[in-house]
């Protein structure tokens, strides 16, 4: 009875685990997804190394330029920062 039981734990843990990776994000007409890579030269010039700049991108939101730094467990968005740290955003107007 035990060994059914603990079978059918190892089961549903098996399926949680399969199915935690199927999630999809949402997407919208406001995603900047498919703007990847289209940042000008000037940026990349400015931007510090170690950066995935072929992934950068300007979020309208808040004017700046993010980089998607793929760890060893997800992949997130980061700021794209000068080499003195200083994330590289557009200008505002007043």
């Amino acid at each position: 009875m035990q060994v059914l039981m603990l079978k059918q734990k190892m089961m549903v843990a098996v399926a949680l685990l399969l199915t935690t990776g199927c999630a999809i994000q949402p997407t919208g007409p406001n995603d900047t997804a498919d703007q990847t890579g289209n940042v000008p030269e000037a940026v990349v010039a400015m931007a510090a190394p170690d950066q995935d700049v072929a992934t950068a991108r300007l979020v309208p939101e808040d004017g700046c330029y993010w980089y998607e730094h793929s760890g060893p467990v997800e992949t997130t968005l980061l700021p794209l920062r000068t080499a003195n740290g200083n994330p590289i955003c557009v200008a505002r107007e007043a």
